[in-house]
């Protein structure tokens, strides 16, 4: 049996991928309004936990080794941190870290 990988349609950077799946041009439009909000307020999230972390090693003057082994992560996850490489991290990740260094993480909704 032979897979089909044939490439027949690349969607243009910048595009509304929800127009080219057939919604309502109204329907796109909002449909990728609220998909941008979501992904910049999960990236805002997690910039502002990797900002703990960080500020975490630099007041503790640690080695990014030394970081590693307390956060019980590799030495180029903490590189990751430190350089604010959010798509590498889940939510769910920074706060576990966070919670080793006995920083746990409070949730407060928006009005």
């Amino acid at each position: 049996m032979k897979i089909d990988t044939e490439i027949r349609h690349v969607t243009k950077p910048g595009a509304n991928l929800f127009l080219e799946l057939g919604f309502a041009p109204e329907e796109a439009k909002r449909l990728q309004a609220a998909s941008k909000k979501q992904i910049n307020d999960t990236k805002l999230l997690k910039e502002q936990l990797m900002a703990e972390l960080a500020a975490w090693i630099e007041q503790h003057h640690l080695k990014q080794a030394e970081a590693a082994e307390i956060l019980m992560v590799s030495r180029p996850r903490v590189s990751d941190v430190v350089n604010r490489k959010t798509a590498k991290f889940t939510i769910d990740t920074l706060v576990e870290m966070l919670s080793r260094i006995g920083k746990p993480v409070r949730l407060a909704i928006g009005q």
